[in-house]
C-alpha cells in the first residue's frame, strides 16, 4: 500500500474519531440548579369502578421486601401518593387491601437504562465506539480491494 493512502486512512480515521467524541459545552455566568421529587400517585378501584375509600396500603422497597417502608390509607376517592428513596433503586411494590380484596403493583424506580443515557441498553460511549469500529473498518476494506494486484 503505498505511503499516501495510509496517510489518508490515518487522516480520515483520527477525523472520525474527533467527531465522535463530545465537546465540553463553554457558557458563563449561568448557574442552573435543578432538584427531582418523584412523587408516585396510585388510585386503587374495584373493578366496577368504585373506588377503593379507606383501604390499607402498604409499600416495600427493594431492598427489604418483606418489611413494610411505609404504610398508609387511601382517601376517599382510592388515591394514595408517596415518594420512594431514591438512593435504593430497583422494583417497589405496593399493596392495596380493603375487606378482603386486594392488589399489587410493581414500580421500577431509578437504575434503568433510560437514566443512564443511550439506546437500546448501550451507552453513548459504546455507540460511539461502535460506530468508529464500523466506519475504520469501512475504510480498510475499501483499501484492501483498492490495492494493486501483482501481475
Amino acid at each position: 500500500m503505498p505511503k499516501k493512502w495510509k496517510a489518508i486512512a490515518v487522516v480520515i480515521g483520527v477525523l472520525a474519531l474527533s467527531l465522535l467524541l463530545p465537546a465540553p459545552a463553554l457558557a458563563h455566568g449561568v448557574n442552573i440548579q435543578y432538584s427531582s421529587d418523584v412523587e408516585i400517585k396510585i388510585v386503587a378501584k374495584y373493578d366496577s369502578g368504585e373506588p377503593m375509600a379507606g383501604a390499607q396500603v402498604a409499600v416495600y422497597a427493594p431492598d427489604d421486601p418483606s418489611t413494610p417502608w411505609l404504610t398508609g390509607v387511601c382517601d376517599d376517592e382510592g388515591r394514595f401518593s408517596f415518594t420512594p428513596d431514591t438512593s435504593i433503586p430497583g422494583t417497589w411494590d405496593v399493596q392495596v387491601r380493603l375487606a378482603g380484596h386486594g392488589g399489587m403493583i410493581h414500580i421500577p424506580v431509578g437504575g434503568s437504562t433510560a437514566a443512564s443515557g443511550g439506546i437500546g441498553g448501550a451507552s453513548y460511549l459504546q455507540i460511539g465506539l461502535m460506530a468508529a469500529c464500523v466506519i475504520w473498518g469501512s475504510i480498510g476494506t475499501a483499501l484492501y480491494f483498492r490495492r494493486r494486484r501483482p501481475a
